[in-house]
């Protein structure tokens, strides 16, 4: 059985953050491909009825031939991130088992739809660190690193019980039990 664990973060006083951690019954970060369907129904479920897509800022070259090879739509710019926008159960699926191993970004919320180009870019130049300076123009924008078990979620919005409210019914069938820490 696995464990998600869902804490508000002290990331500094100018940030309100709050971890999702993912541990296995030896309390290590969980890894492999159970948990990728943890991982698939957490996202969208974060994001609720808000638009939401995934920010990949690094391996690009690998992202893009995945995407091209199963039919994924990106959006992207010569010197931005690659962006896909929300996709479906089983993309999503592949996406979170394929670049398990990598760093990448969700964000969700209105200011999706107008096309962040000025973050997409800053994404590729300072990594995930670009997300401090945006993520109150979202619902949230969330630090996904699946290898080590854990989403962080930068928002001024969602905290800690609230993700929580969102998250547990959205992976109650399958093997982990999710926790509020508060």
């Amino acid at each position: 059985m696995l464990l998600l664990e869902v804490s508000a973060l002290d990331l500094g006083g100018d940030v309100r953050a709050v971890g999702l951690d993912l541990r296995g019954e030896d309390q290590e970060p969980a890894r492999g491909p159970e948990t990728a369907a943890i991982w698939t129904r957490t996202l969208p479920a974060l994001a609720g009825d808000a638009e939401w897509a995934l920010d990949f800022f690094s391996h690009l070259n690998r992202v893009r031939e995945y995407c091209e090879r199963h039919g994924i739509g990106v959006w992207e710019q010569p010197g931005h991130a690659v962006v896909i926008p929300a996709p479906p159960q089983e993309e999503l699926h592949g996406l979170c088992a394929r670049f398990a191993g990598e760093t990448f970004g969700a964000r969700a919320g209105q200011a999706l739809a107008a096309r962040d180009e000025a973050l997409e870019r800053e994404l590729v130049h300072r990594g995930l660190d670009a997300y401090h300076g945006a993520y109150g123009k979202y619902l949230y924008c969330a630090v996904c690193d699946f290898s080590e078990g854990s989403l962080v979620v930068l928002s001024e919005e969602l905290e800690a019980g609230e993700i929580f409210r969102r998250v547990k019914p959205a992976i109650e069938d399958l093997e982990v039990d999710v926790i509020y820490a508060s």
